[in-house]
């Protein structure tokens, strides 16, 4: 590890403690040359997520991307970004444990719903509406009508 003042190689540690809900681990370190702190991150790699769009062009996997479409469906809703986040750490670990590493974009916005569905129905109609590339009212219209079939089903 290079201290990021000096550029010199040698560090020792001076407190390790989990971080980010125990997905890495925080370290606190003190350059051996010049004594300044610093503080690094060791996470797990995963191979990238690649993701199929619906027009057949692929990418990699933006998790602030899809929170930016997951703020924007909660607006005002009263849900709070860190419930947001945790839905999309969710889906990202459920993606990870496949042996196939593309997924279309189709499938991920089908998580996305099935989640919102179980936290707020409007914003989940929001993302629908998006999502699905609503027409018009018969669109909303439809969403609702399923929104409420599924509510009836214990």
């Amino acid at each position: 590890m290079h201290c990021p003042f000096c550029q010199h190689t040698e560090s020792r540690v001076l407190e390790s403690r989990s971080a980010e809900s125990g997905r890495s681990i925080r370290r606190r370190r003190e350059c051996l040359a010049c004594q300044r702190r610093f503080t690094t991150y060791e996470r797990v790699e995963f191979v990238p997520l690649m993701i199929v769009k619906r027009d057949g062009a692929v990418e990699s996997f933006d998790r602030s991307k899809l929170l930016r479409g997951l703020v924007r469906a909660c607006e005002k809703t009263g849900i709070c970004q860190s419930r947001l986040e945790a839905v999309i750490d969710e889906i990202e670990s459920q993606l990870q444990l496949r042996s196939l590493h593309e997924v279309s974009s189709t499938e991920v916005g089908e998580m996305v719903l099935t989640h919102l569905k179980r936290i707020n129905e409007v914003a989940y109609v929001r993302f629908a509406s998006v999502y699905r590339q609503f027409r018009g009212v018969k669109d909303f219209a439809e969403a609702l009508r399923q929104l409420d079939r599924s509510a009836e089903i214990p």
